[in-house]
């Protein structure tokens, strides 16, 4: 049994007996980490409104024999209020969250995932992008080794006229080998912006029925690879 600190954003809380909530985690360098935070919905809590979803905090907890931790100390390093104050911002964040929950491994060191979701949150809390889920869906694919092809058909390899997409075929598809969604030339650029460098500049862009064809595309190929639907995927769009 011991006492370690690391940093984490909340992924989810569920309640646990009358006056407990499990904490659910996405930590800096001990992965997906599941603690009970002992007497957090009495209104005198200790940890006040620091351990709800979407909360960058700096945490202590107590390592027992269970597959449970225990919360012993908090201390907030960013609430994104711009993000909890805006339903729409905030229903993106929540996808997001579900995401990382899903993929996310218990007790496994993934540094990346976390800076990845860090960095999803301040983009959204510094502005409203119509493509920063679908951009954190296709980046998160790639994080584990399956994302798209987009630069030629992924099935015969033709850098021209590809018209459709298809994740369980790869990625984009020409048009002698296209099944799955019809893809748009716009559609296509968006993606190659997101995956090949130009992140900011395809953030910066309003929205548009590019955008909407590429949240589409990026939240089927997602649930594709998880092989379950994503609850809050509907609820932001």
């Amino acid at each position: 049994m011991s006492l370690y600190r690391d940093q984490g954003i909340v992924l989810r809380t569920y309640k646990l007996g009358e006056a407990d909530r499990i904490v659910v985690f996405c930590t800096r360098g001990h992965g997906k980490v599941r603690a009970v935070a002992k007497g957090v919905r009495k209104t005198r809590s200790r940890f006040g409104g620091r351990l709800e979803p979407t909360s960058h905090v700096q945490v202590q907890l107590h390592r027992g024999r269970s597959e449970l931790d225990v919360v012993t100390q908090t201390e907030s390093v960013d609430q994104f209020r711009a993000v909890r104050e805006d339903l729409g911002r905030l229903g993106k964040a929540m996808a997001m969250l579900e995401a990382v929950d899903r993929v996310g491994v218990d007790r496994e060191s993934d540094g990346a995932l976390y800076r990845m979701l860090l960095g999803g949150l301040r983009a959204l809390d510094a502005g409203d992008s119509a493509l920063v889920v679908p951009a954190f869906y296709l980046k998160l694919l790639v994080h584990d080794g399956v994302g798209p092809e987009v630069g030629a058909c992924a099935s015969c390899g033709a850098i021209d006229e590809l018209a459709a997409f298809d994740y369980g075929s790869g990625g984009v598809l020409c048009r002698n080998c296209r099944r799955g969604s019809p893809l748009s030339p716009d559609a296509l650029e968006l993606l190659r912006m997101v995956l090949g460098g130009s992140l900011s500049a395809a953030l910066a862009l309003p929205a548009s029925p590019a955008t909407d064809e590429v949240e589409h595309l990026a939240t089927s190929a997602m649930e594709h690879h998880l092989e379950r639907r994503l609850r809050a995927a509907g609820a932001y769009s």
